[in-house]
C-alpha cells in the first residue's frame, strides 16, 4: 500500500489507496456523517450486494473461494444473516474489500465496488464519487505528464555543452587510437556519474542486468533533483575542460558540489514547483519564494559554481595547486 490520496465529495474527505497498482476507495470515510459501519454491514447483508461482489471476484481474483462464496449467499436475504467485511474475507480469500486497521483505518474496497457502494448511499452521491475520482485522476496524469516532460528536459539540458567541450579540447589531445577515440566521452560520461550517482554506468548495468534488457539506463532512475544536478554538473564540467583541468581536479570539484546541491534540493518538489498554464505549457509557480525559486531555476547554484571554476581558474593560472599541463591525462 502507498501513501493516501483524498477525494473532497460534498465536504467529505475521503480516502483513497493505491493497492497492488489499483486504486481502494475508503467505504468507512464514506459514510462517517451517517450509520458508519452499520452501513457498511447493512449493504453487504443484502443477497444482491453478495453476488455482485462474488463476481467482482470471480473476475478479478484467481484466489477466490468459490465454496465459501456459495455458502454465504445461500445465507444472504436470511433475517438472521450478518456480513462483516472481516467475514466476507476470511471466508472467501476476497481480495476487493480490505479492512486497514491502526489509524486512518477502516474498510477499503476496490473503486469498482466502491462506485456501486455508493450508488447504495444514493444514486447522486454516487456520481458525485465519479465525478470526484475523475478530477483526482486528470490531476494525477497532469502531474505524470509534467515529470516527464521535465525529465525528458533535464536529460538533455546541458548534455551538448559538455560533449562539446570532449570534442574540441579532449579528443584532440588523446593519445587513444582514433577508433578508441569515443571512450573519451564514455570515461567524461562516468566521472558525471561518479559524481553525481556514486556509480559507472557499467557498475549500474552489471548491477540490474533485467533492466538493461529493458534498454532502460542509470538516468531512467534518476529524481528531478539528480537530473538538474546533473545538468549543472555538465555545464561546469565543460568549463573545467576548456581551462584544461585535469580528471582529478575536476572530479574533485564536481563531487563536492554535487553533494551541497543535492542537499540543498532535497526538500524541494520540483514538480509542485510549477504550474500549468496550458495544455502543453508549465511555468514557474508564482507563490515560491525567491529563494526557493532561484535553486528552481539553478540560478544560485550556478552563481556558486561560477565562484568555485572562478577559484580554480585563479590555482591554475597561479599554479598553486593544479598545473594543466602536468595533469593532462
Amino acid at each position: 500500500m502507498t501513501k493516501d490520496r483524498f477525494l473532497n465529495v460534498e465536504d467529505t474527505i475521503i480516502s483513497v489507496l493505491d493497492v497492488n497498482n489499483s486504486d481502494y476507495i475508503s467505504l468507512t470515510d464514506m459514510v462517517k456523517n451517517e450509520e458508519g459501519n452499520d452501513h457498511i454491514r447493512n449493504w453487504m447483508r443484502n443477497r444482491n450486494t453478495v453476488e455482485f461482489l462474488g463476481v467482482w471476484e470471480t473476475l478479478n481474483n484467481k484466489n477466490f473461494k468459490g465454496v465459501g462464496f456459495d455458502t454465504l449467499r445461500k445465507e444472504a436475504g436470511l433475517n438472521s444473516f450478518n456480513l462483516t467485511p472481516r467475514k466476507w474475507i476470511e471466508t472467501t480469500n476476497a481480495s476487493g474489500i480490505i479492512s486497514k486497521s491502526g489509524r486512518g483505518g477502516g474498510t477499503y474496497a476496490h473503486k469498482d465496488i466502491a462506485f456501486e457502494f455508493g450508488a447504495w448511499i444514493s444514486p447522486i452521491f454516487r456520481l458525485y464519487v465519479i465525478k470526484e475520482y475523475q478530477r483526482l485522476k486528470k490531476v494525477e496524469n497532469d502531474t505524470y505528464n509534467l515529470e516527464w516532460d521535465v525529465r525528458r528536459i533535464l536529460t538533455k539540458a546541458n548534455y551538448h555543452f559538455h560533449t562539446d567541450a570532449v570534442q574540441n579540447h579532449i579528443i584532440p589531445n588523446s593519445k587513444k587510437p582514433k577508433d578508441k577515440q569515443w571512450l573519451e566521452y564514455a570515461e567524461e560520461a562516468d566521472l558525471l556519474n561518479l559524481a553525481v550517482f556514486g556509480c559507472t554506468a557499467k557498475e549500474w548495468r552489471d548491477a540490474n542486468p533485467q533492466l538493461v534488457k529493458d534498454k532502460k539506463n542509470i538516468r531512467d532512475f534518476a529524481s528531478i533533483n539528480e537530473l538538474v544536478v546533473m545538468g549543472n554538473m555538465e555545464s561546469l564540467s565543460a568549463e573545467m575542460i576548456k581551462v584544461g583541468g585535469s580528471k582529478e581536479a575536476r572530479f574533485k570539484l564536481m563531487k563536492t558540489s554535487a553533494k551541497e546541491q543535492l542537499e540543498k534540493l532535497k526538500d524541494i518538489d520540483l514538480i509542485k514547483s510549477v504550474r500549468k498554464q496550458s495544455k502543453t505549457t508549465y511555468i514557474e509557480a508564482q507563490e515560491k519564494t525567491g529563494e526557493e525559486l532561484e535553486l528552481l531555476t539553478g540560478k544560485s547554484i550556478l552563481d556558486k559554481n561560477k565562484k568555485a571554476l572562478s577559484d580554480f581558474n585563479k590555482k591554475l593560472k597561479k599554479g598553486l595547486e593544479w598545473n594543466p599541463k602536468e595533469h593532462k591525462k
